[in-house]
């Protein structure tokens, strides 16, 4: 019998959430009336409800209850999201977390648990909260892995590059005239950053090519790092803070986007912006942002940091493979 009710338990990181995504779509060509519900930390919530084949987000708040266990709000908050999470049936939980923290929410779940196998998951503790493993290659993209553990709970055949359904996104609070691209230029972790000498190089590029830039930011320690690469430079606006639902939708209206490995950038080329994703000591095997389709760009990783010239490079080879009105 087919399912007809699926929970997927990818609660972050954003990166992450978007690839896991690509699942969505095969579901809903494997099992058209299948439902699918997902649960996501409350900051990445809004990205899942932009899917198309999502029904439902669950919200839960494990980042922020962490830092607040002794409180009675705490508490109430979390049985508001277990009721939320236990409310239905499934027909199959399917953890993708790799960690702890994704085996316990799919544990609260009621339904038969699906997460990876002791010699493919992140920490193997977390399968004595699953019923079924699967074992996968851990040496692979992220969004191929999700998408085999899903075909393998759910028993369908996985076919093609990974596809996903967005809906109809919100009109941009900000759109220059004339094309722009988005520089994803900020992450929390240092060692992913690009230089911002080689950002400011980029931007004057871009401004002679006739293309004006936004530059992205979530944190006031981001936005000073953006106003500093935007410094002088009459193209390039540094924007109010976004939402996420904002930031793709001026993703998805981008003339270009170019980005460090952090999720505003994975999520570009999910939404089929030409992308060029620049790494510096992560594998852009495993995460990079090609395997989106052929308007996008892997750069440099596992310690190897690109030059401006060949961001310049691989932004010129991008273009090539958009069509021309």
């Amino acid at each position: 019998m087919p399912p007809s009710r699926i929970l997927v338990v990818r609660p972050s990181s954003l990166g992450d959430v978007v690839y896991a995504l690509a699942l969505a779509a095969d579901v809903r060509r494997a099992y058209p009336d299948a439902r699918i519900d997902w649960v996501a930390e409350e900051p990445f919530a809004a990205l899942p409800a932009l899917d198309a084949d999502v029904a439902q987000v669950i919200p839960v708040a494990l980042r922020r209850w962490r830092g607040s266990l002794l409180r009675a709000t705490t508490w109430r908050e979390f049985s508001v999201f277990r009721r939320a999470v236990r409310s239905s049936r499934y027909d199959a939980v399917i953890d993708l977390q790799e960690q702890l923290k994704g085996a316990i929410i799919a544990r609260i779940a009621r339904g038969r648990r699906h997460g990876l196998h002791a010699s493919s998951i992140r920490e193997p503790l977390a399968t004595l909260l699953h019923n079924v493993h699967h074992r996968v290659d851990r040496d692979i993209h992220f969004v191929t892995k999700c998408r085999r553990v899903a075909a393998d709970a759910l028993q369908y055949t996985v076919d093609g590059p990974p596809r996903w359904r967005w809906k109809a996104l919100p009109a941009a609070l900000l759109t220059p005239e004339g094309p722009y691209a988005m520089l994803v230029t900020a992450t929390s972790r240092e060692s992913k950053l690009w230089p911002e000498t080689h950002w400011r190089e980029l931007v004057a590029h871009l401004a002679r090519a006739g293309i004006s830039v936004l530059l992205p930011w979530g944190t006031p320690r981001e936005q000073a790092r953006c106003q500093r690469i935007a410094e002088g430079a009459a193209t390039a606006v540094v924007p109010s803070r976004q939402s996420i639902a904002q930031c793709a939708a001026l993703l998805s209206r981008a003339t270009l986007a170019v980005g460090i490995d952090t999720g505003l950038t994975h999520l570009a080329a999910a939404l089929g912006t030409p992308t060029v994703a620049v790494f510096t000591e992560t594998d852009a095997r495993l995460a990079g942002v090609a395997i989106c389709g052929p308007q996008a760009r892997d750069l440099g990783g596992n310690g190897v940091i690109p030059t401006f010239l060949d961001v310049v490079a691989a932004v010129a080879d991008v273009w090539r493979h958009v069509p021309q009105c």
